[in-house]
Formats: C-alpha cells, sequence, structure tokens
C-alpha cells in the first residue's frame, strides 16, 4: 500500500466501551499518518491534531442512547471548541452518534428498524465528494464497507433532511453492488453519513477503518481515509 507523503496528526477519542480505536490507528499509520489515542478524561486536545477521530464502539455501554452519556465527557469540551475552530473532526458508528448527541451534527441515531444488532459487509453509494473526506472518490461510486450497529437508523425531520440536501452534506446512502438503494437498517432516505454545513465535521455508521486491507474482505476504505491526509 501506498503511503501519503507529509506527517498529518490524527488523535483518537477513547471513552470506556471504545473498541475500534486500535482499528482506527493501525489504518491510519499504515496509510502514513502519526497518531495518539486521547482519553476521555483529558481536557484538552493535542495542538498539532490535523484530524480529530471519535472511533466506534460503545461508550459507556450504550445506556439511556447511544453516545448519550460520553456526550458529557470531560474531553468534549475541548472537542465543541475544536469544531468551532474549524478543526476536521470523524466520527465512526459511535462516534457519529456522539456528534449527534452534542449537537455538532443534525438528526440522531435509532435502534435498526429490525431491532437487531447488524454486523456485515455493506454497499455504499457516493453521494457527494466535494469534501475532503471522499474527495479521493467520485460521485456514485459503490464502496463495499463493514457495518456493526445496533443504533444505525438515521433519521432528521423533513426541514432538516431538506437543508440538508439543499447544502449538499448528505456524503454515502446504503446500496446494493450496483447502486440502487438497499437499506439495513431503516434510515431515512437511506443516508450512511453525513457532515456539517461547513464541511469541516463528518459522521458515518461503517466503519470505513475495517476495509483498508483486502484479507479483511475489502479495501475501499483506504481512498475515504486518504482524503483526511492530503498535505
Amino acid at each position: 500500500m501506498i503511503k501519503e507523503t507529509g506527517m498529518t496528526k490524527v488523535s483518537i477519542l477513547q471513552f470506556p466501551g471504545t473498541n475500534c480505536e486500535y482499528d482506527t490507528q493501525h489504518a491510519f499509520e499504515k496509510l502514513g499518518a502519526t497518531t495518539e489515542i486521547i482519553w476521555h478524561k483529558s481536557e484538552t486536545i493535542p495542538k498539532d491534531t490535523n484530524l480529530l477521530v471519535i472511533a466506534g464502539g460503545f461508550s459507556y455501554g450504550d445506556y439511556l442512547r447511544s453516545g448519550a452519556i460520553a456526550r458529557f465527557s470531560p474531553i468534549m469540551n475541548a472537542v465543541t471548541k475544536y469544531a468551532n475552530n474549524s478543526g476536521k473532526i470523524l466520527g465512526i458508528c459511535n462516534g457519529f452518534q456522539i456528534l449527534t448527541e452534542a449537537g455538532l451534527l443534525p438528526g440522531a441515531l435509532k435502534r435498526n428498524e429490525n431491532l437487531h444488532f447488524i454486523s456485515k459487509h455493506h454497499h455504499l453509494r457516493v453521494i457527494d465528494n466535494d469534501n475532503i473526506f471522499l474527495e479521493k472518490l467520485n460521485n456514485d461510486d459503490v464502496l463495499n464497507i463493514p457495518i456493526a450497529h445496533h443504533d444505525g437508523n438515521y433519521f432528521i425531520d423533513k426541514d432538516g433532511l431538506k437543508k440538508l440536501e439543499q447544502n449538499n452534506q448528505i456524503l454515502l446512502k446504503y446500496s446494493d453492488k450496483n447502486g440502487n438503494t438497499k437499506n439495513p437498517n431503516g434510515s431515512i432516505d437511506s443516508i450512511a453519513g453525513i457532515c456539517d454545513k461547513e464541511k469541516n465535521i463528518f459522521g458515518l455508521m461503517p466503519h470505513p477503518e475495517r476495509a483498508i486491507e483486502l484479507i479483511l474482505g475489502s479495501n475501499d476504505g483506504v481512498k475515504m481515509l486518504q482524503g483526511f491526509l492530503r498535505a
């Protein structure tokens, strides 16, 4: 695998119950970044951080709602400050849930429509690549990325959905291998990933960090994560 040039610094948050921090660290280091794992009781984010990742897992055991308790961890004040200063943030799975609970991304993640935990590879269609996250991909590209969630059913009201569409904030939708809609969890409009209006904060339920080597079933996550590593 060809590594990116430069030394992007990726800081990865760790909460009680986080279980994807080391997968995320491995993925970004394999792509040439330097990484640091930040415990949730820290009150600051390293100043040399180029990308802050809120990794997947089950923070606080997903009690109350997924991400609802983590939203009040000491580190989240620093996360909000980092976001307000145009810092780049990527929330994966539970990280996406935490970002919505914190109000840094619109909408909410509900229990899957079938009420079951889902763990499998699933295809995604790129909806909008006009952002640093997906700039190395083309619109309508189809990716094969693992999903693993119980509360991945994205919801937003009609007005909110209209704003997402108007501002090109919908990044990814669930599909089949041909790019046709195939919704695994009931998400409104089959949405799998979004960003904020300024396109600095990104959230998705699928796990690109688990799709960086063919031996794992897919390397389609490489081009997703590489977007953050540009000089």
